[in-house]
Parts: structure tokens; C-alpha cells; sequence
């Protein structure tokens, strides 16, 4: 078969990847290759634009796909048929593609080419431990698939609504039994913030293992300073993003600059027809926002380093990785959730918001103190290093 290497977004050229001797192979035979079940992430680890799809849950796997082939791990990635060659090889990790998202004939194709192409997948990547990030029918799928072939499997949590009886994000009941079946047979469970530990143990009798979400910043990124002025908000344009409590949280406040980024959700499209272009019409309509749609997560960094603020108004998160990109800059956060992070300021409506925005915004001291704070929490719970540590904890005890 052949195997296409992919460096970056430059083009795939085919070869065969680098054999490993002597002692560095002796070290890489000591780490478990470690697989990631994530349908969705190529877009992202490709960093192709053209795919506009960015999931916070898929930005966390490639982030620790590329972390853990860094230190000598072996690293595979399956994911959704989207064109690509297969095997390929993207910064370290190796991507097996699976069937493509609509592919095959309603109801049947849950069997073909779903499962069956799922399960042949799994097979040929024959990796030591699989992990598999957000609430989906696959997590039932691979804890089956590892009980058998006796390889280990990890479930991490993406959402506060995962560990929640009746709230996960899964339309079918089919789906959402495979899901619980799989939480309760898989080998470890991560949990992203307290809130998950705790209703995982509540609802499904299980503790999980806490590790916070991490992020590395660009090379190229910036401390923020007093001399940014941008308001930042990024997100998929969804309804229970709640974008428009950001806009009214403009419009609130006219004499401040405020930058939205976002596209739309392709399941919040369908439900709710319309609803991304009312809001980009709305925000045209504001003087003081600048709308720029769907940025892939390249083009995303750069308004990080020039935002002073960042504002999140979703009902619901785990730990959202645009908090990450804005604390590591030293960028305080606005938000209507909890994350249980001290340096995260919470409001319940558009008017607390509004009123927080411009109180840090107005008062340098409070500004620098919320800044610093912010960074030095970043580095002492979601550095690379951090979390690269307790991964390998977890590995190690794993297999």
C-alpha cells in the first residue's frame, strides 16, 4: 500500500517512512502506539482550508497526537474518507482513513460501510491503545474491538454534557445505548474539569482520570499587552453558542472594537435554517464588529494575538480550547460557563457581560493583574508539558 508523507500544508509525496534502529528503536518499542479514533480531524491535522471544519474536540486529539509522536511514541489517527491517500503521514502521526461521512444506503449503512470499514480500520492499525474523544456511538465500538483483540481502550471527555444521563449529543437511541455501553466497558476514562469527574461517578458509577486539555502556542505568538483592543469571540455559529449574546454585547458597548470569527454548524443549519446568516447580518449591521466567517485554525491565531479580551457565550463547554489560545497569550476570558478555572470570569446575561468587558477594559491594573494571572495558570495546568506527563502516566499504567 502506498504511503503518502504530508509535511505541514505542503503537498503529500509518496515513499516509505524512516526505519528506526539500534537504541532510538529500543525506545520507541518501550511507549505503546497509541491510536486516535477521531472521525472528524483531519481537516485539522491536515490543515487543509478548504474543509471547513474545526471541532474542539478533534483540535485536542491532534494537539496530543502530535505531542505524544514528539516524545517518541508511535502515533495512528483514523478518520473520515475526505480525499485523501491512505496511509499517510502528517507531522509524526499516521493516518488511516475510514469511509466517507455520508457514504452508503440510510439505515443499512450503519452496518456498511460504517461498521465493517470502522472495524476493518481498527485491525489494520493494530495499535497497542486506542483513544476516542466526544460522545458518539464509537466509543462502544472500540471498547468491543479492544476487549477482543486485547488492546486497551480510553474514552475522553469533550463536553460537561458527555458523564450526563439524557444530555449527550447523540440523536439515536441506537447510538446513545452504544455509548454507554462503551463508557462502562472501556479502560479508562479521562475527564477534562471537576464537573465531568463528578458526573461521571454520579451517573455511571466510574471515576475518571483528570487531565486538563492542553495547548502549545505558535512560535510566533504574542504576550498580550494594553496596546490590543479587540473583544474576541470564536466559535461555530450554533444556538447553544449563543453568538448573538456576544452582539448584544456590542451593541452595549459602541465605543469598544469586537471581532467575532466563525462558520456555520452543519447539524445547527439544518435545524435551524438561516440562523448563521441572521447573525452575520446582525454583526454587519454593528459598526464597531468586524465579522470574518470561517477561519481555519492557522488564520485563527493571529486575532489571538491581537485580541485584549476574550468573550465565550455558549450554554454549555468542557474546556474550551479557545480559552487555552487566550490564556497562554496572558488574554483574560468573559464567559457565561464555568469551567472551574479562577482566572475565568463568569456572567450569567449580556448585561454582567457587557459590564465586566468594560470594567477590565477601563482599568489598567485590574487588566494586568486578570492578564497574568491568566498565563500563570495556563503553565501550571495546560503547558505541553503538564499534560504530556500525566499522559504518560496513564500509558504507562495501561499497558
Amino acid at each position: 500500500m502506498a504511503f503518502a508523507t504530508l509535511r505541514h500544508a505542503g503537498a503529500a509525496a509518496q515513499g516509505r517512512p524512516d526505519t528506526v534502529t539500534g537504541a532510538a528503536a529500543a525506545g520507541l518499542r518501550r511507549k505503546p502506539h497509541v491510536c486516535f479514533v477521531a472521525p472528524y480531524a483531519w481537516p485539522v491535522l491536515s490543515r487543509d482550508p478548504n474543509i471547513q471544519v474545526v471541532g474542539g474536540a478533534e483540535v485536542q486529539q491532534c494537539i496530543l497526537a502530535r505531542l505524544l509522536a514528539d516524545n517518541g511514541y508511535r502515533v495512528s489517527m483514523i478518520a473520515f474518507d475526505y480525499g485523501q491517500p491512505s496511509p499517510t503521514l502528517v507531522d509524526g502521526v499516521t493516518v488511516y482513513k475510514s469511509f466517507r461521512e455520508n457514504a452508503g444506503i440510510p439505515v443499512f449503512r450503519f452496518l456498511h460501510p460504517r461498521l465493517t470499514t470502522m472495524w476493518r480500520a481498527l485491525r489494520e492499525v493494530d495499535a497497542d491503545v486506542y483513544y476516542q474523544r466526544s460522545s458518539a456511538m464509537w466509543t462502544g465500538v472500540i471498547a468491543e474491538f479492544c476487549r477482543r483483540y486485547g488492546k486497551r481502550a480510553i474514552y475522553a471527555g469533550a463536553s460537561d454534557r458527555d458523564f450526563d444521563i439524557g444530555q449527550e449529543q447523540i440523536g439515536l437511541a441506537r447510538d446513545r445505548w452504544l455509548y454507554r455501553r462503551g463508557l462502562a466497558r472501556v479502560d479508562r476514562i479521562v475527564a477534562q474539569n471537576p464537573y465531568q469527574v463528578e458526573s461521571c461517578r454520579r451517573n455511571h458509577q466510574r471515576t475518571p482520570v483528570l487531565i486538563p486539555s492542553c495547548y502549545a502556542p505558535p512560535a510566533h505568538a504574542q504576550r498580550a499587552s494594553l496596546q490590543n483592543d479587540s473583544v474576541l469571540w470564536v466559535g461555530t455559529i450554533h444556538g447553544y453558542k449563543r453568538p448573538e449574546m456576544f452582539l448584544e454585547i456590542a451593541e452595549r458597548l459602541p465605543h469598544r472594537r469586537f471581532v467575532m470569527i466563525g462558520g456555520p454548524s452543519i447539524g445547527g443549519e439544518r435545524l435551524q435554517p438561516g440562523y448563521f446568516e441572521a447573525i452575520r447580518d446582525r454583526a454587519a449591521r454593528l459598526p464597531n464588529v468586524e465579522f470574518t466567517g470561517f477561519l481555519p485554525l492557522a488564520q485563527v491565531e493571529p486575532w489571538f494575538d491581537r485580541a485584549r479580551l476574550l468573550v465565550l457565550t455558549s450554554v454549555y463547554e468542557g474546556m474550551p480550547n479557545v480559552f487555552l489560545q487566550a490564556w497562554a497569550r496572558g488574554v483574560p476570558t468573559v464567559s457565561t460557563v464555568d469551567v472551574g478555572a479562577p482566572v475565568n470570569t463568569v456572567v450569567a446575561d449580556a448585561g454582567e457581560g457587557a459590564a465586566k468587558v468594560e470594567a477590565l477594559l477601563g482599568n489598567t491594573a485590574l487588566w494586568n493583574q486578570a492578564s497574568s494571572d491568566s498565563l500563570a495558570y495556563f503553565e501550571r495546568n495546560h503547558s505541553s508539558s503538564e499534560v504530556l506527563a500525566r499522559y504518560a502516566r496513564l500509558l504507562e499504567e495501561l499497558v
